[in-house]
């Protein structure tokens, strides 16, 4: 197994190379786009007026961002008034320290965990573990890829990366037998142990789709149910969020489920879908005794006032990832952060630091399908492009054969003389030296790169202006 499957921040082009090499992988992800991308386009297709809901999804995130501080405060006010606790993390940091203190606080030491990319972000597991605390994940994915030591490589699908015999494999240690690679017999043992872990969890730790300023509630959206008994069943509910997710009303809602479900894996309605307010109350039958709801910053106040500032519209479904080509090349794990695809070549560079993830906003043709894929119409493209001149910007980052070549090519498009004498070069030398094959195989020097995988075409053996010259004329 290659460490990249565990590592964060490595270097795209060498992760993506042995992704690549892997066959495996790439038979996986070579269904990618006829399982989950099939599925996203036909729930679009099935469903009436879907750009004005995609619409009215992003415009309500777009005005809860513009008061995101009124927001935040009236969700604080909710929470307290139902019973429960809030805590603000400014970093990571802070917020595993909070949820630490809390568990401990309690004299607990065993934790469930529901689903959750925000404590994937914080590197919430390693914390707990460090501070002796047991904490198991309880989506099977999860708890595959956990029990493996890898980080997910897909934001619905973390395990997506792995085969049936790699998961057989996987369960088999701690079923103390080996399993068949069947789809019943490996659920069935996950089924049997997290049931056991959900009823010796003294917390319950899980994330929040969204959070519902005017009540006080946050909404999980699972297809599972382990997110039920994690919040339900054990004496304290720990959930994390990051600032973005709150929405203002609980009629704002109905729209980012229609939205959300059809592009995580094309379902009209996620199985469950729960709206959690505060602890439970004494004409309560279930829920835990303690609610506590950890409001995360990391940086993303920062993105607030800048033209960054759309990346936060996120909704965490993963459509983006299961239209790009680069993902379904090369997988998650190659972009060497918690979040992968096109919207994590955004999201990781502006929560984790652009010098630490400068490859990153290089890894997209910048083809659009991911837009046209994202159910709040993120513009990916433009952000992908505003790192890139952020990079520019950035001495340590710049190549100066790079600088030169641009440079060059910048002149020569704003001279129409030296524009028109280029072309003749290469279509008298190049064009006409390629006259056999419309397609170069090798480029030379650091342009290899390009043609390793692919060819690059030849410039043609005479100029439009050449033919027009001769036989435009005629017509």
């Amino acid at each position: 197994m290659t460490d990249y499957l565990r590592e964060t921040h490595h270097e795209f082009e060498a992760a993506s190379a042995t992704a690549l090499a892997d066959p495996n992988l790439q038979r996986i992800l070579g269904q990618l786009n006829d399982t989950l991308g099939r599925r996203n386009r036909d729930a679009w297709a099935a469903l009436p007026n879907s750009d004005l809901m995609r619409e009215k999804a992003r415009a309500i995130k777009d005005e809860t961002l513009a008061e995101l501080d009124k927001h935040l405060e009236t969700l604080e006010r909710s929470v307290l008034g139902r019973g429960g606790h809030v805590h603000w993390a400014v970093d990571g940091a802070e917020a595993c320290r909070i949820i630490v203190e809390l568990i401990q606080r309690r004299g607990a030491t065993k934790v469930v965990k529901s689903k959750s990319m925000t404590s994937e972000e914080i590197h919430l597991n390693h914390a707990l573990e460090h501070a002796g605390i047991e904490a198991v994940e309880t989506d099977l994915g999860e708890y595959i890829i956990q029990l493996a030591g890898h980080r997910p490589s897909h934001i619905v699908a973390p395990a997506i990366h792995l085969s049936a015999g790699e998961i057989a494999t996987i369960l088999s240690k701690p079923a103390g037998e080996r399993l068949p690679a069947e789809r019943e017999v490996l659920a069935g043992f996950a089924r049997r142990a997290l049931r056991q872990k959900f009823a010796e969890a003294e917390v319950g730790i899980s994330g929040a789709n969204f959070a519902i300023a005017e009540t006080g509630s946050i909404v999980l959206v699972t297809n599972e149910g382990n997110g039920r008994l994690t919040c339900a069943l054990p004496p304290c509910h720990i959930a994390v969020m990051g600032v973005e997710k709150v929405i203002p009303r609980l009629a704002d809602l109905p729209h980012f489920l229609k939205v959300l479900a059809r592009g995580a894996t094309g379902q009209k309605l996620s199985i469950y879908t729960q709206i959690i307010t505060g602890p439970r109350q004494p004409d309560e039958l279930d829920g835990p005794e303690e609610f506590h709801l950890v409001i995360l910053d990391n940086g993303r106040s920062r993105i607030l006032g800048t033209p960054l500032r759309e990346s936060l519209f996120c909704i965490r479904c993963g459509a983006c990832l299961n239209v790009c080509p680069i993902y379904r090349s090369v997988g998650g794990h190659a972009y060497g952060g918690v979040y992968a695809g096109p919207i994590g070549a955004v999201l990781t560079p502006l929560y984790d630091g652009l010098a630490a993830n400068h490859h990153l906003p290089h890894a997209s043709s910048l083809c659009g399908a991911c837009q046209a894929a994202c159910p709040v119409k993120i513009q990916i493209p433009d952000l992908l492009i505003k790192l890139r001149e952020q990079l520019h910007d950035e001495p340590e980052q710049r190549s100066r054969l790079e600088d030169l070549a641009y440079g060059l090519w910048a002149r020569m498009l704003r001279s129409p003389r030296l524009y028109r004498w280029s072309t003749w070069l290469a279509t008298r030398t190049i064009g006409r030296w390629k006259r056999k094959s419309p397609w170069i195989k090798r480029l030379p020097a650091k342009l290899s790169g390009w043609t390793k995988s692919r060819d690059f075409p030849a410039p043609a053996p005479e100029r439009f202006r050449d033919w027009w010259r001769k036989e435009g004329g005629n017509g």
